[in-house]
Order: C-alpha cells, then structure tokens, then sequence
C-alpha cells in the first residue's frame, strides 16, 4: 500500500473548521501523482509517451470530521486496471494520527495520448509499473463497461436557460 503524510495547513480548513472538501481531492491527487513519479510516470517519461491523466469521477465517503494540528495520511491502492492500462481505478483511504479511518474515496481515471485527445493504452513498461501497487482484495480487470456503471451521461440545455 502505498501512503503519504500530510500537515494540515489553514488554507486546508472550511467555515466549519475542519478538513475541506477539496483539500481531500489535493490530498488524493498529491498522492497519485507521487506514486505515479517515483513509478516512471514523471513529466519526462509522460512528454515522451504524450500521455496524460484523467480523472473520470471521485466518489468520497466522509466517516468523521479532522482538523488541524496533527498529520494525516492518505494510502492508496489499485481496486482496478483494464488489460491494456488505459483505464485504473484507485482507492484512498485517510486516517487520522491515531490510525483511524475518517474518510475514504473510489475514483476512476484513464490515459489519454496528448495529441489524439483520445483515450488510449499505457507502454508496457508503464503498465507494468502501475500494476505492481498493492491491490485491494475486490480487485478486477475494468472494461469500458465499467466506465460507466453509474450511467451518468451529458445533458445540454438550451444557452438560453443560462442567460440571467
């Protein structure tokens, strides 16, 4: 399982006071992407294969409020991976200094090459790097099925409802 410490910092903390929604979704995505560094996905390795990263959702669940003024760490492992890497699915989970978990997060996300803006596959190299961090016991191979198990889809208006 891979992890990473945070310190929370002022700007981290909402009205409430306590851990804001998108010091989470920092949190996770500075985790990712230190994993993903350290396993030869650093900008280098990504300008030369012209690749990128895209977060199709991040479905959080909050089990208990955190504040400021002890660490928390974030780990990270691989729920998911299509055969040919181009689509992933992490979890995150934040515990407190304590060790217990106050929050948790699914999220899913593909490669796309840079140029073609089209989803596509990661090098086998690559593929092998993600694939070797520790996966969670309901681990799976993802389809494009899998995509869109939520069954989210666009729905445009008129540009005429957006006018004041």
């Amino acid at each position: 399982m891979y992890k990473k410490s945070f310190e929370i910092r002022w700007s981290d903390i909402d009205a409430n006071r306590h851990l804001a929604n998108t010091a989470y979704i920092n949190f996770m995505s500075h985790t990712r992407m230190s994993f993903l560094m350290e396993n030869g996905f650093g900008q280098k390795e990504m300008a030369q294969h012209n690749l990128g990263p895209v977060v199709f959702y991040e479905h959080i669940s909050y089990f208990k409020e955190v504040f400021a003024g002890k660490p928390v760490t974030v780990t990270l492992q691989l729920k998911g991976l299509s055969e040919d890497g181009m689509y992933f699915e992490f979890i995150h989970d934040f515990y407190d200094h304590k060790g217990r978990n106050f929050a948790s997060c699914e999220m899913m996300g593909g490669w796309i090459d840079l140029k073609e803006r089209k989803l596509t596959g990661l090098p086998k190299e690559l593929f092998d790097n993600i694939n070797h961090l520790s996966h969670t016991e309901d681990f799976k191979i993802l389809t494009r099925e899998d995509t869109r198990r939520y069954g989210k889809k666009p729905k445009d208006i008129d540009p005429a409802m957006l006018q004041a």
